[in-house]
């Protein structure tokens, strides 16, 4: 049977009027299935599952899956793009508007995440429960907390610092780029003394935050900001642990085989076992796998949004004892030169370089498959002892202690599977500076550590350095590039519409 839409009106109405008349609350009725704030947070058991669901928004499609990517390697001077998705080529050659999805969704699932730390900061403190597995979740929040803002931070610059249990009714200051960078140090300072070392944890927690990531982190922001000694204590700290060491084979770092290994000191946690649509979606049995390989994986696999500049390619000058080129290139990226089968298809294109790392162009160490889908199960790996070891030197050269410095790069020159030749002789604290530049690309090239890198460099402090970055022989792409403006990605246009308080990124 069919109503009529007058009937359909005028059952609506009554209906209305009877739930008017009977009960005014009765479309205010909370599912009585549903567990409330008031049940859950009770035991120790829900603060370590809090705990576990602190790790699921750095799986978001617009955080460690493929929105930061973009945001951090895309946007450097290491890629380039030739996708023929506007919106998304307008964001990685800084013609990006303020009204872009590709800035919103990336600020919306990183608060997502600080959300949840603050429910755990706020919450699990009342908790009854034994006192040092309640240590460990609240360090754990204040880690993944202080890793948001870092990475808001360094993306947007001056943002809200929302630290406590937020609503939508809630406005709170926006913080500049230095009070951003306290609130990280701040947050670390905390997760430090709370967090277990990696050693410390069971074999079913692989992944969560250790003490030694938060030191590694809280060096990373030292570094930001320039403050060597502080940043050179946090690293010494990490080698000293005795934690972590090089892996021999250099590929070990960006496969699904060799996860959670002795140099890995935090990495997102993926799986590609699921196939399930649900991206950014908390739900039993959701895809867990990250979807940076479909994206930048190359034709035929993946949609190639993301391709190396020739520059890098050029860049791995260094040889083995043996006279073999740096092997970490082919690891590193596809080329004609160096990888003539592309997931066992010829590949002979002498102009075009592709990444590979992260790429599931041999799965599991199974010659047999190649394949690429939105559901990779590669770990994304954020901070690794290698970058340590480099920014160490790093640190310890700008304090004007280059000799010292030295040891530290050939330990990562001298990799089983790498063996480039030491360096030698005497280099001056510039000289060491560019050659530092130059390891740190034939060591973390694709792995997003570039944008915080030409940050710290100050090459897009002014138009003199960016025009060297714009050179046609570098990334002429940087030709848009706006100082003062393009550093920063613009706050998302809804987020000023709801908060009049907040003020745009210069230039937008």
């Amino acid at each position: 049977m069919k109503f009529s839409r007058f009937l359909k009106v005028a059952f609506a109405g009554g209906l209305l009027a009877t739930t008017s008349s009977c009960d005014k609350d009765l479309l205010k009725t909370v599912n009585p299935n549903a567990p409330s704030t008031a049940q859950f947070w009770q035991t120790e058991s829900d603060a370590i599952r809090a705990s576990t669901a602190l790790y699921s928004p750095l799986q978001y499609f617009s955080t460690y899956s493929l929105g930061w990517h973009f945001a951090t390697e895309g946007r450097s001077d290491e890629s380039w793009t030739r996708t023929p998705a506007l919106d998304l080529n307008q964001f990685l050659t800084f013609r990006q508007a303020n009204t872009t999805d590709r800035s919103a969704v990336i600020w919306n699932d990183f608060y997502r995440a600080v959300f949840r730390c603050n429910q755990v900061l706020d919450r699990v403190p009342a908790i009854q429960m034994n006192e040092e597995v309640k240590k460990r979740v609240l360090g754990q929040a204040y880690f993944v907390r202080a890793l948001c803002y870092y990475d808001l931070g360094l993306l947007f610059g001056n943002v809200p610092l929302v630290t406590t249990l937020a609503d939508a009714s809630t406005r709170v200051t926006q913080g500049t780029v230095a009070q951003v960078q306290e609130q990280v140090i701040a947050d670390l300072l905390a997760a430090k003394p709370n967090l277990p070392l990696a050693s410390e944890w069971g074999t079913g927690d692989k992944g969560r935050a250790t003490r030694g990531a938060a030191t590694a982190l809280l060096g990373k922001v030292y570094m930001q900001r320039k403050e060597w000694a502080l940043a050179s204590a946090q690293f010494a700290e990490v080698i000293a642990s005795g934690q972590y060491s090089l892996v021999n084979n250099y590929r070990d770092n960006f496969t699904e085989a060799n996860e959670n290994n002795s140099e890995s000191i935090f990495e997102v946690q993926f799986d590609g076992t699921s196939k399930v649509p649900a991206v950014g979606v908390d739900i039993i049995g959701g895809s867990e796998g990250q979807e940076r390989s479909q994206f930048w994986g190359p034709p035929g696999f993946g949609f190639t949004d993301v391709e190396v500049r020739p520059w890098v390619f050029r860049e791995f000058t260094d040889r083995t004892a043996g006279g073999a080129v740096d092997p970490r290139r082919d690891v590193t990226m596809f080329s004609a030169v160096g990888t003539p089968l592309v997931y066992n298809r010829p590949y002979t294109d002498p102009n075009r370089f592709l990444w590979r790392k992260y790429q599931n162009d041999v799965l599991r160490g199974t010659p047999a498959t190649y394949f690429e889908d939105f559901h990779s199960g590669i770990n994304i790996r954020l901070i690794r002892y290698a970058d340590v070891l480099l920014m160490q030197a790093e640190a310890l050269n700008e304090q004007g202690q280059t000799a010292a410095a030295l040891p530290l790069i050939n330990q990562v020159r001298a990799r089983p599977s790498v063996n480039v030749v030491p360096l030698t002789g005497a280099f001056t604290q510039e000289t060491m500076r560019l050659q530092l530049r130059h390891e740190r690309v034939t060591e973390l090239a694709g792995e997003g550590m570039r944008w915080s890198d030409i940050n710290r460099y100050g090459l897009l402090d002014s138009q003199v350095e960016v025009n060297q970055l714009a050179r046609a022989d570098r990334d002429p792409d940087f030709a848009n590039f706006v100082v003062g403006k393009n550093r920063y990605l613009p706050i998302p246009q809804t987020e000023l519409d709801i908060d009049r308080n907040l003020k745009q990124n210069p230039g937008f």
